[in-house]
């Protein structure tokens, strides 16, 4: 097997992994960095020129797995493309939207580039993607080998699959993103045990352990807290969400507060692709039960729409709980200028409940102290930090001690780490030379082959 890591800069961003069974050639993932723009956020595919690709497999539908994958088939005319039941059906939705976002970022950027691919493109492609059920072995061909692919529930987001793919008399296992404890909308992961030859692991939270206390069931109850005392003191509490996964599962925590009693009563807004993707979540609940998600949590919350016009530097004072993309406040979001006007005020809160990247605008606010000046750079805002910031420990991403833990048993040849800082990777690199030595652990340079 021979592997190169696509992702021309490395950690977290346009995840994909150029992958050789024999002669059979595999892409799996082809995701954009939303830190870069034009063709430097998509993976190099420039390494696949020349070469007929057989299968691309896409391992969940978030934008850093799926975000250049259009540009693959573009290239690649012939290839089929894979994924899990559930991802099939939001896949075309969430690239719909991410030609919407190009084309938005072409007028206010001026990016020659964009749009990378065009909803016509999109429409044209889709007969090539294919749905799969979770534990359903299927065989792929090249002109002498084959593998065989079987997806297993990861946890992580609606549709989200680890790989175990079988060549010749090798395990090889690809966690995806994975998550293993229950949300409250979906399972948590669900690997098989024992021996794999290959483990590719993904290392998003290596710097991050989680102390006592802070389990999820306890950190749901300290949001809850502290939206009840943030409402109670007159303020405005903002969730920052991902809108796909994140928001559907902050509904369905908060619709529980209210039917059971222990969230205060106040206005709750959210609005934009999270509120339409809930639609998508109520089909694949009903159809594959793998969601557990009804769209009528939003009526009985009694959701009020987002204002169309968010004032940058603004406080809106309604004193209501806003749940509201992008989940690291990337620039000129909702988020973004709802929290330029909140920040400067001490009733308010910003409550982060994801991963955030620590240059992105979010990332950057988390870093920072109470009293600090904090510039929103393209809302042309600078404000004094009085409202609390606030992180809650409810990633979508499996503690390093769980990874670490999972991987050790698998007592795998070789273990390679994806999906993570540098920092992050050394983490795990450290900890199973430690408690594992005789793994081999490969932490691979973009864009270099590796045999393994």
């Amino acid at each position: 097997m021979k592997l190169i890591d696509l992702n021309r800069d490395g950690g977290i961003g346009a995840n994909s992994h150029f992958v050789q069974f024999g002669d059979l050639l595999v892409l799996i993932d082809c995701g954009l960095n939303p830190k870069k723009t034009g063709r430097a956020a998509i993976p190099d595919l420039a390494q696949l020129r020349g070469k007929s690709l057989d299968l691309i497999i896409i391992t969940h539908c978030h934008l850093d797995h799926i975000g250049g994958l259009p540009v693959a088939m573009r290239e690649h005319p012939n290839t089929p493309v894979i994924m899990t039941t559930s991802s099939r059906m939001l896949i075309e939705r969430m690239l719909h939207n991410s030609a919407n976002v190009m084309l938005r970022q072409k007028e206010e950027k001026n990016i020659p580039d964009y749009p990378l691919f065009t909803h016509d493109e999109i429409d044209r492609c889709a007969g090539r993607m294919h749905g799969l059920p979770f534990g359903h072995a299927k065989k792929f061909r090249g002109t002498k080998d084959e593998i065989e692919v079987i997806f297993h529930h990861a946890g992580h987001v609606a549709g989200a699959a680890a790989l175990e793919i079988h060549y010749k008399h090798r395990q090889i296992l690809f966690t995806g993103d994975v998550l293993f404890d229950n949300q409250r909308t979906l399972a948590g992961a669900k690997f098989p045990a024992g021996h794999f030859d290959t483990l590719v692991m993904e290392t998003t939270r290596g710097t991050t352990e989680r102390p006592v206390g802070k389990e999820r069931v306890h950190e749901i109850a300290r949001l809850i807290e502290s939206i009840n005392d943030t409402i109670k003191r007159g303020g405005t509490f903002l969730i920052p969400v991902f809108a796909l996964g994140r928001m559907q599962e902050v509904l369905a925590v908060i619709h529980d507060a209210r039917k059971f009693g222990r969230l205060v009563e106040c206005p709750i807004y959210a609005s934009g692709l999270g509120m339409d993707l809930a639609d998508y979540f109520d089909e694949i609940s009903r159809k594959t039960r793998h969601v557990n998600f009804n769209r009528g949590i939003i009526k009985e919350l009694k959701i009020k729409p987002t204002p169309r016009k968010l004032t940058p530097g603004e406080d809106p004072q309604t004193n209501g709980l806003y749940i509201i993309s992008s989940g690291m406040l990337v620039e000129r979001t909702p988020s973004y200028t709802l929290a330029s006007g909140l920040v400067g005020h001490a009733r308010n809160t910003i409550g982060f409940v994801g991963y955030c990247d620590p240059d992105t605008p979010g990332g950057k606010l988390l870093a920072a102290k109470t009293g600090d000046t904090f510039l929103f750079e393209t809302a042309h805002v600078k404000a004094k930090i009085k409202a609390r910031v606030e992180r809650f420990e409810l990633s979508g991403h499996a503690d390093r001690e769980e990874l670490l833990e999972f991987a050790i048993q698998t007592d795998a040849r070789v273990v390679i780490l994806t999906h993570g800082d540098p920092a992050a990777r050394e983490w795990f690199a450290t900890q199973l030379a430690l408690k594992a030595p005789k793994i081999k652990v490969l932490d691979p340079v973009p864009l270099k082959p590796y045999q393994i």
